[in-house]
């Protein structure tokens, strides 16, 4: 096996010194794993996929990560307006996609929101809240989840029907036109 020498500034040495320590004394295998994720994240990077973060459960409370590259994000509300969906639909660097979904419905909205500080005025006059109830920001609030699917095929069965147009759009012509202006 060959040797490669690899020098090290006395300001690094103690993050090489902490790397071997992690890995039970193979500092060359902590190198070797932690190119192999700078490989994977930066081929990924140029090819248009990032770290994304999304919330899941009641109100968001988790989170989930994944690499992917966004590919909708599309609102709709139903005809009387009290329930609203927001998709955001991702593809992953195997190919598969991902489905975030959250649903507010307003119905609910009094009855989750006067738990947190019993004074349910105070609480629908906060900031974050009424510019919600305004409009004029998406709600922070509702059931949030996350589908994962392996086909177009699957994925139909999971959107409206726009905007799973939408999607084998985005899927079809994934590139950004260059304008010359």
């Amino acid at each position: 096996m060959p040797n490669k020498t690899i020098y090290v500034s006395d300001d690094d040495l103690p993050l090489f010194q902490r790397a071997q320590e992690l890995v039970g004394g193979n500092l060359s295998g902590a190198i070797v794993t932690a190119l192999n994720r700078f490989i994977e994240i930066e081929e990924g990077r140029q090819a248009g996929y990032e770290d994304v973060v999304v919330r899941v459960g009641l109100d968001g409370a988790r989170k989930q990560r994944f690499s992917g590259r966004l590919l909708a994000d599309w609102n709709r509300s139903n005809n009387s307006g009290e329930v609203m969906e927001r998709y955001k639909i991702y593809q992953g660097r195997t190919g598969k996609f991902v489905v975030h979904l959250q649903r507010s419905d307003w119905n609910e909205w009094q009855k989750w929101r006067k738990d947190e500080s019993g004074n349910w005025l105070k609480d629908l006059t906060g900031f974050t809240s009424l510019r919600s109830m305004l409009g004029v920001s998406n709600p922070d609030w509702g059931d949030y989840t996350v589908q994962v699917v392996e086909t177009l095929d699957e994925l139909r069965d999971l959107l409206p029907g726009k905007l799973y147009r939408v999607v084998v759009d985005a899927v079809e012509n994934p590139h950004v036109e260059e304008l010359d202006v």
